[in-house]
């Protein structure tokens, strides 16, 4: 592990989905009215949508462009990243296309307005160039599954991510892949696995409620990806006790049902409490993270203001907002 920087000092910020029904303005004006938050995450294109950037227009326009570029300086915000999370190599070749486009048009967005950051998801492709749908192997057994995995990997998902992270390498663009259930990058040996293959500019958005359920140790998962990180979610998750019991941690059930899953996306703090987080924001800055921790809100049992408030208010007395000062014995 690398010696922890002296000058590091993140910045909590917000991830923009959550507002999907207000507008730019009011978005702005809500973080600007948030103690603490300095910084904000744009959706543009894939799932999240992108309801409040028009990157077409943004990429056609330089007046746009600045014009949206001063909004956000001027409410003292800074972009931390632009996030199209999607499925580049969905084996319906028109969303394949879509996500593809997504990503390419973030990372020229990126470019121009100086962020450093494009977030997105690996994909996952189907199981043959005749597949309709995607297939996430998670067993090596019956043998055509250790079989298709490898097809997948090398047929598919490291040959796209040489060109698209070179794509962006070319833009001055990082990648950060989160590693999520679904794609073939879920976990940390994935995520490795894509790195190693594709390069040092494609590394991770770091997001524990997805690796909480999966049963990791977070600060251990930060550790291992030490200098791989490039983006961090703040959000949380909950294992239900008795539900686990019952029928363990993997469970496709709808997300509406609340009282019958394994687990929940929680605000953070609703699922692990103050040292558990301190103990990541800890790991974070001893591997020289030094960028923003970005809230995303899913949490079903809150509203949108009320759990955006609770994040921000349960990190401000975490994160440290200025650099520590360097111990008078060291």
């Amino acid at each position: 592990m690398r010696e922890a920087k002296g000058d590091i000092s993140m910045k909590l910020g917000v991830f923009t989905p959550v507002f999907v029904n207000r507008s730019l303005d009011q978005v702005v004006a809500k973080l600007r009215s948030l103690s603490g938050i300095s910084a904000i995450e744009f959706a543009t294109g894939g799932w999240p949508g992108r309801d409040h950037v028009e990157v077409d227009a943004l990429l056609a326009s330089p007046h746009k462009l600045d014009d949206f570029g001063s909004q956000i300086r001027d409410a003292g915000l800074t972009i931390s990243a632009l996030s199209c999370h999607g499925n580049p190599m969905h084996p319906n070749r028109g969303t394949a296309r879509e996500h593809d486009e997504a990503f390419r048009k973030s990372v020229k967005l990126a470019e121009k307005l100086n962020v450093p950051v494009v977030v997105t998801f690996s994909g996952c492709p189907g199981d043959s160039d005749e597949a309709k749908c995607p297939n996430w192997i998670v067993a090596p057994w019956p043998p055509e599954f250790l079989e298709t995995l490898e097809w997948q990997w090398d047929k598919k998902v490291i040959p796209y991510w040489q060109d698209a992270g070179t794509f962006a390498a070319d833009h001055g663009i990082k990648v950060a892949i989160e590693p999520h259930p679904g794609f073939v990058v879920y976990n940390v040996e994935t995520a490795l696995r894509l790195r190693a293959a594709t390069g040092k500019n494609v590394g991770v958005n770091f997001d524990p409620s997805h690796l909480f359920w999966q049963g990791a140790d977070i600060p251990v998962t930060i550790r291992a990806l030490d200098g791989c990180i490039f983006h961090v979610h703040a959000k949380d998750s909950a294992l239900d006790a008795a539900n686990v019991a019952r029928n363990g941690v993997l469970d496709a059930k709808s997300y509406r049902h609340l009282a019958d899953r394994s687990w929940l996306f929680r605000t953070v703090g609703w699922g692990h409490d103050e040292l558990v987080w301190k103990q990541i924001i800890s790991a974070l800055r001893m591997t020289g993270y030094d960028h923003v921790i970005s809230i995303e809100h899913e949490d079903a049992l809150a509203s949108v203001d009320e759990g955006i408030e609770s994040a921000v208010a349960f990190l401000s007395r975490i994160v440290l907002h200025d650099p520590p000062v360097e111990p008078w014995w060291t």
